[in-house]
C-alpha cells in the first residue's frame, strides 16, 4: 500500500482498500478535468499518484471517463461516483481535504492551488 493511500485512509477513517479506488477515481478526474500542466506535475510528485490514476481510469478514460460523461462530468458525478463505493459526504470532504495536504506535502501549495482552482465547484471541498 502506498503511502498516500495510508495516510488517507488512517486520517479519513476509511478502509485502505476503499481509500486505494477513491483516491484513484479523484485523481483521474483532476487529469480529465484540470489543468493538465498543473494535474501531470501534481502527480509525478507524489509516490504511487500516477499508477491510482491509471487503474481508476483503465489507462485512458476508462469506465470512469464514460460513466463522467453520461452524468454530465464535473465534481458532482466524481461525488456519486465515490457515494456508489459506499463513501458518505463526510467520508468525502475528509478524502478530498487530505489528499490535497498530502500533495501539498510532496508537490507544494502554489501546484495544489492551481490544480484546485482550474476546476469548478472543487474549493467548496477541499
Amino acid at each position: 500500500m502506498n503511502e498516500l493511500v495510508t495516510q488517507v485512509a488512517d486520517r479519513v477513517g476509511i478502509d485502505p482498500a476503499t481509500a486505494e479506488k477513491a483516491i484513484g477515481m479523484m485523481l483521474a478526474f483532476l487529469q480529465k478535468e484540470g489543468d493538465s500542466d498543473a494535474v501531470a506535475r501534481m502527480i509525478a510528485a507524489i509516490p504511487g499518484a500516477a499508477d491510482l490514476a491509471a487503474n481508476a481510469s483503465g489507462g485512458g478514460g476508462g469506465l470512469l471517463g464514460g460513466l463522467m460523461s453520461a452524468m454530465g462530468g464535473g465534481v458532482m458525478a466524481l461525488g456519486q461516483q465515490l457515494m456508489s463505493q459506499g463513501l458518505g459526504m463526510g467520508e468525502i470532504t475528509g478524502l478530498a481535504r487530505e489528499t490535497m495536504a498530502v500533495a501539498r506535502e510532496h508537490a507544494g501549495a502554489d501546484v495544489v492551488d492551481q490544480v484546485v482552482a482550474s476546476v469548478p465547484g472543487l474549493g467548496q471541498f477541499v
